[in-house]
């Protein structure tokens, strides 16, 4: 619901976007597809198994398209606890420019990773996005963008997860104004 009440999800009617938490090593709790994030309850939230297949799912309710996606992620990071997928206004802004974000600030370089890649873009909800969003994984950064449709925050906890994408979204706005003078903005010298 915060994540809704602050635009992080592109609309505060929307249902873009989602939020999967692990529960086991085989399974995680997600959010369904296509309700509104101010109707949800927790009777909403959709069990699934990491291989998709759904475990307590409310009838009428079916698990987010992106299942795959957070699968993938909790399978090749077994430290990712949660994970929050938004359509957040700057983070979307270098999802659609095609463009990482660099280490600006030394608690963005330790939260997030010494730079914010983007993953390729595949079709919202396909294997071949979970697939790119995988090859990714490796430098075991806390956020991506994703080209073309948003972002992903991951964490060991929930809170962790929310805080990573509301440092990725302050680093996307202060590197979009940064670029928008039209002088060279100053990365952190990390190698």
């Amino acid at each position: 619901m915060w994540l809704s009440q602050h635009g992080y999800f592109g609309s505060l009617r929307g249902s873009g976007g989602n939020v999967s938490a692990r529960i086991d090593d085989t399974t995680m709790a997600i959010t369904p597809s296509g309700v509104k994030y101010q109707e949800l309850s927790l009777n909403d939230i959709c069990i699934i198994g990491f291989d998709n297949k759904e475990i307590a799912v409310k009838k009428g309710r079916k698990p987010s398209i992106e299942s795959g996606m957070h699968s993938v992620i909790y399978q090749k990071r077994p430290e990712i606890n949660a994970i929050v997928h938004t359509h957040q206004t700057y983070g979307s802004v270098f999802a659609i420019l095609n463009l990482p974000i660099p280490a600006l600030f030394d608690e963005v370089s330790w939260a997030l990773g010494k730079i914010i890649q983007v993953v390729p873009y595949a079709l919202s909800g396909s294997r071949e996005l979970a697939a790119n969003v995988g090859a990714k994984l490796s430098n075991n950064a806390n956020a991506y963008i994703i080209q073309n449709h948003g972002i992903l925050a991951l964490g060991k906890t929930m809170n962790q997860a929310l805080l990573h994408a509301e440092l990725l979204e302050k680093a996307a706005q202060i590197y979009y104004l940064a670029l928008s003078t039209g002088k060279p903005v100053t990365e952190l010298p990390i190698s």
